[in-house]
């Protein structure tokens, strides 16, 4: 079966981002180059487990992380999951690979201090201040993806009830709170964006030029703010989301609406915000619990 067609799969159907999509396309493109290669192959539906099994020893060898290689192979089962739920395949070839071992790396968030500070020395005087200000007070009102922020639109936001949609993954949509504090950021915004551009632009957030602002510039405005505040080593977009989510759980929000705020899909993929909150649960236990400095 042509890729083409699990990739039309992936992007209709699975409701994948173009960008997503394409990863997959060059995982599988390499792959199959692999196997016409070492094997004389092109039919990836006969392919069995040794023929992958070299292609991620050769992988390996050329220097790349295990994490990089546990996702190209990810793309690899996902296409013959695929392929065994179209009635190409009567079982995987991958049903009893096991993922290559990788470093888990902490994600320390930025400080509640380190975030006002960056907020308080924003001033908003101008097009480009007052939207980066807005920017960096989305993240850490909303802990929206950054993606989903370039994506917001001016129709997404309801200012008169504080509420902005958000257009998260697979295209699933949820309503996030607006913050007095963000409601007034984004009318100053507004403000300055009415008066930048004279024709009808959809999206929220601009470049100075008037397009629609894109991720790497996203990104740099939150590293170049933040490298003046902090001395982490991780100055991004989600740092900020990750924050926004460990400093609820420290005041005590639930976990399961800190999920929802957050978009995800699964109660495990937040619960990984709670590793970098054990201080402060030490914190709450040493002065809670009945044996703790009782004598």
């Amino acid at each position: 079966m042509p890729i083409s067609h699990f990739l039309e799969y992936l992007q209709l159907e699975k409701k994948y981002s173009p960008h997503t999509v394409k990863a997959y396309e060059m995982d599988l493109r390499s792959f199959r180059e692999f196997v016409l290669n070492e094997f004389d192959q092109d039919d990836l539906v006969h392919v069995n487990y040794p023929q992958i099994r070299n292609w991620i020893v050769s992988l390996v060898n050329s220097g790349i992380t295990n994490r990089s290689v546990n996702r190209k192979v990810a793309s690899l089962k996902a296409y013959y999951k695929y392929l065994v739920r179209t009635n190409q395949l009567v079982a995987t070839p991958l049903a009893s690979h096991k993922a290559l071992k990788t470093k888990k790396s902490v994600q320390i968030p930025f400080s509640e201090e380190e975030i006002t500070d960056v907020i308080s020395g924003i001033e908003p005087n101008s097009f480009r201040t007052s939207r980066d200000l807005t920017i960096v007070t989305m993240f850490y009102a909303t802990g929206v993806r950054r993606s989903e922020l370039v994506g917001i639109k001016l129709q997404d936001l309801d200012l008169d009830n504080g509420l902005i949609k958000v257009l998260g993954k697979r295209n699933k949509e949820r309503y996030m709170p607006l913050l007095p504090e963000l409601s007034r950021q984004l009318n100053i915004y507004l403000g300055f964006r009415e008066a930048l551009v004279s024709e009808n632009k959809a999206e929220l957030f601009l470049t100075e030029k008037g397009d629609k602002i894109y991720e790497t510039l996203v990104y740099r405005i939150i590293n170049n703010y933040f490298s003046e505040a902090s001395n982490k080593v991780k100055k991004s977009p989600h740092i900020l989301r990750h924050s926004f989510a460990t400093h609820l759980l420290n005041h005590g929000a639930n976990l399961n609406s800190v999920k929802e705020l957050l978009g995800h899909s699964s109660l495990a993929s937040t619960q990984v915000y709670t590793h970098s909150n054990i201080a402060e649960l030490s914190k709450v236990y040493r002065n809670s619990h009945p044996r703790e400095n009782k004598e």
